[in-house]
């Protein structure tokens, strides 16, 4: 009966353990992580100024061609 709770014990330390360190992230990983985070959100400051160009271009667009229609109503 002792040897049975003695090798759960141990199982249950041995996958305690694993996960204990499994869990833990080296510093490298985590820099290399934030270095991606910073990288990604680049990107995303990036693309939303180009998405705010466009959607000032886009509304200059319509802006004249507004313009357009209304003066060809007149004629």
């Amino acid at each position: 009966m002792l040897s049975v709770s003695w090798k759960r014990g141990a199982g249950v330390l041995a996958v305690a353990s694993t996960m204990l360190l499994g869990a833990c992230a080296s510093q490298d990983a985590v820099e290399h992580a934030q270095s991606t985070a910073d990288q990604a959100l680049q990107a995303a400051q990036a693309a939303n100024q180009k998405a705010e160009a466009a959607t000032a271009a886009a509304n200059a667009a319509n802006s004249r061609a507004d313009r357009m229609y209304q003066q060809n109503l007149r004629k």
